[in-house]
């Protein structure tokens, strides 16, 4: 650190106001402030003072997120392995690809029973999709905050890593470097950048993603990694099932196998276990509000129950038990990590809780009555955050109120 220390000493005057490469500075003033503390720091006797700055805050969501990164690494591989260890031929075509003849000349094989091929054949293609993202995103950050003179700022690093889990596996490289476009320029950097958006970035990308290339994004040929393969994640089986059959597996996935991630699906999203984690970390550290979090998690079982009440003779999602949806899809990475972003949710206390049970209604009645696309928690995120400002504004309008008749009572 003191050679990197050194190295920006010297570079200082270059980028610095009448420098040669003094447009540039805001680069070099987020490096400096990446691997340093920042220059611009408040001092004096009227100043509060917090050791949660942007960087820690961004570091320790990072922190939380890593379970589901180790599991959308093992998860990736192992739903690739168990289909190629059982058909030669996908195997051999596996093998003429450069994911499949890397792992192959490393000594690995196909094998799901081996920790080390499926970490590493998970890896091969989780990293170069979170390599793509964290460089086009990065890129336009750094493009933005050349044009506006301003630092560049950790954001982009949660995003990086929020995106790739939400994505499935064999989306191709181009349509995630659009994507992460699209999220961080409309979604964010036109409204001025990191704290002025009110749309989750990487639940924008996704969203455009979805709408622009669904193809990629839905269907039973895009879960698992394996080219010539089909597999539906375990609410698209359910979609199609009998009313019976919705207590019992799930095309031989048990409620523990959902639990645990060991299904389809997205590659960071399948674990309820790993989300759980992250969880504790994000309340633990007063990042992500336990507020939004429960009124989500109450406010779905709440309506689940009323429509499993309510029943159905032709949808078997009604009569779904609440349990599983606890545990199906992106329900808890939705509820813990998109959900709670401290910038595009509602920011008052009692907004949270309407903010929350908004998001948590719209989840249930997208999964249970949309037969077309039963996951629903994103796209329910997303148009809480458009809600959010207004859930704010009319919880603040109800304080000033009750305020002014205390006042006036007070008075009296």
């Amino acid at each position: 650190m003191k050679f990197a220390r050194r190295i920006l000493d010297k570079l200082h005057p270059h980028f610095g106001k009448g420098g040669r490469l003094e447009r540039l500075y805001p680069l070099y003033e987020g490096i400096d402030s990446f691997l340093f503390s920042p220059s611009a720091r408040a001092s004096g006797q009227t100043h509060l003072r917090d050791s949660l700055d942007t960087k820690r805050m961004m570091s320790t969501v990072i922190v939380a997120l890593l379970p589901c990164v180790a599991m959308a690494l093992w998860n990736t591989g192992y739903q690739a392995n168990s289909v190629l260890q059982s058909d030669d031929v996908l195997a051999a075509a596996a093998a003429e690809g450069w994911r499949g003849a890397l792992l192959l000349q490393l000594g690995l094989q196909f094998d799901a029973s081996c920790l080390a091929s499926n970490v590493i054949h998970g890896s091969l293609y989780f990293l170069p999709v979170y390599l793509v993202c964290n460089m086009v995103g990065a890129g336009w950050e750094l493009v933005f905050c050349c044009l506006r003179r301003h630092e560049l700022n950790e954001g982009m690093l949660v995003t990086g890593v929020l995106l790739p889990l939400t994505l499935p596996a064999s989306i191709p490289l181009w349509q995630v470097a659009l994507g992460t476009s699209f999220g961080v320029v409309i979604g964010k950097e036109v409204f001025g950048g990191s704290g002025r958006n009110f749309l989750n970035p990487a639940l924008t990308a996704r969203a455009f993603l979805y709408f622009n290339n669904a193809t990629s994004m839905v269907g039973d040929r895009v879960w698992v990694a394996v080219d010539g393969h089909t597999s539906a994640t375990p609410l698209g089986e359910l979609a199609a099932a009998q009313p019976s059959a919705a207590t019992a597996t799930i095309d031989g996935w048990s409620w523990w196998d959902n639990f645990l991630g060991v299904t389809a699906g997205s590659m960071g999203e399948t674990s309820t276990v790993a989300c759980l984690f992250g969880a504790l970390v994000l309340i633990g550290t007063r990042i992500g509000s336990w507020r939004i979090m429960l009124s989500l998690f109450v406010s779905a079982t709440a309506w689940t129950l009323l429509l499993d009440t309510l029943g159905s003779s032709t949808n078997p999602l009604f009569a779904l038990p609440v349990h599983w949806h606890w545990v199906l899809g992106g329900f808890a990475f939705g509820t813990v990590f998109m959900a709670t972003d401290p910038v595009s949710a509602s920011m008052t206390r009692t907004g949270q809780w309407y903010y929350g049970a908004l998001i948590g209604l719209i989840t249930i009645l997208v999964r249970v009555i949309n037969p077309a696309y039963p996951e629903g928690i994103m796209l329910a995120i997303l148009f809480g955050n458009v809600f959010a400002p207004l859930i704010d504004y009319f919880v603040l309008q109800a304080n000033i109120k009750r305020r002014q008749r205390r006042g006036a009572a007070d008075g009296s």
